[in-house]
């Protein structure tokens, strides 16, 4: 029978002996919880990630919105240290000419370079020829949406 994740998540809260756990003593008692869970057999695994998946996103709406409530500056409280960092400036590259050919160039050519691997036939430019370029793996994962 699958059990509420919330539920068991605030059992495993109330087992904590620190009142305000550091980060580390969260990750540990986190993994501890899930494993716990896991070993036993006795949920289903993809309806817990999907309860895990809703709570995730339920708590970062409202960190979120709780982040742009907080006055910008520095603070010490709860066993938390935050400290307001200014944004700066971004330097806008795109305006200067010679940049903006540059970057068309280099956008050009990854073009030319993706042609090249996929063609079974040479290509040439006034360079010479293009060649086929090696390729790196992507690291696989899920996507998930709701």
């Amino acid at each position: 029978m699958s059990k509420d994740l919330f539920l068991m998540m605030r059992e495993q809260e109330i087992q904590t002996q620190n009142f305000l756990p550091n980060k580390k003593e969260i990750q540990f008692s986190a993994k501890e919880f899930i494993t716990g869970i896991l070993d036993s057999g006795e949920s289903d695994k993809v309806e817990l990630f999907a309860q895990a998946k809703r709570m995730s996103e339920a708590l970062d709406v409202v960190t979120t919105e709780l982040l742009k409530s907080l006055p910008q500056e520095n603070f010490e409280a709860f066993g938390l240290k935050g400290t307001y960092r200014s944004g700066g400036d971004t330097t806008n590259y795109h305006e200067d000419e010679i940049w903006a050919e540059l970057k068309q160039s280099l956008v050009d050519r990854e073009s030319l370079l993706k042609l090249a691997l996929k063609s079974s036939e040479p290509i040439f430019t006034e360079y010479g020829e293009v060649p086929k370029v090696s390729t790196t793996p992507r690291k696989s994962s899920l996507s998930i949406s709701f």
